[in-house]
């Protein structure tokens, strides 16, 4: 029994030391260095405190600012700890009557609008956390925004344009803007 306990413990004590120490400290070293901003929760700050992720959306409501997409986290939106979509296919009735509520949120919140809403704007991401919308999504909500703050419509287009990243590296994904980074350059204008 002597025999077989000790390598036993000895093969235990060298692969804990191996992979729950040594590899961990290993790839955290690499992506601190490598990825110092996303190791880190790509912290987005103003005046030196934390005012959120650029991963992570924000529940936005007052009609100063852009609102982001729909969050389908619980208890509350955009909780990072409830990650999920809202699990309802598209013949679920439950989706078409909040689909539908939300446009009717969007229309009562800019009545004179007449562009169509972008789905963006009325349908949760798969993550219920996305931090981006669509250039569309930005371009409908500018005119509430910018009689909102007393701006100019093409002052507040010109900043959205400002804030509008491209696909990456040219060719994955589509054309989006933070709406975080966005509501903060806004603010920014009042300084």
């Amino acid at each position: 029994m002597k025999t077989l306990l000790r390598p036993a413990l000895t093969l235990f004590v060298l692969l804990t030391l191996l992979t729950g120490v040594f590899y961990p400290l290993v790839v955290t070293g690499i992506g601190k260095l490598a990825f110092a901003d996303a190791a880190a929760g790509s912290l987005i700050y103003r005046d030196g405190k934390s005012v959120g992720s650029a991963l992570i959306g924000q529940n936005f409501s007052a009609p100063q600012y852009f609102w982001g997409r729909p969050s389908a986290t619980g208890p509350y939106p955009y909780n990072a700890a409830a990650s999920s979509g809202s699990n309802q296919g598209p013949l679920n009735p439950a989706l078409a009557q909040a689909v539908q509520a939300r446009v009717q949120a969007l229309r009562a919140a800019d009545p004179g609008n007449p562009l169509p809403v972008p789905a963006d704007l009325v349908m949760a991401s798969a993550s219920g956390l996305d931090p981006h919308i669509s250039p569309e999504a930005a371009a409908y909500q500018a005119g509430r925004v910018a009689r909102a703050r007393g701006l100019g419509v093409e002052q507040v287009r010109a900043i959205v344009a400002q804030h509008t990243a491209g696909r990456q590296w040219g060719f994955f994904g589509e054309p989006r803007v933070q709406v975080l980074e966005l509501n903060l350059a806004l603010d920014a204008l009042r300084r």
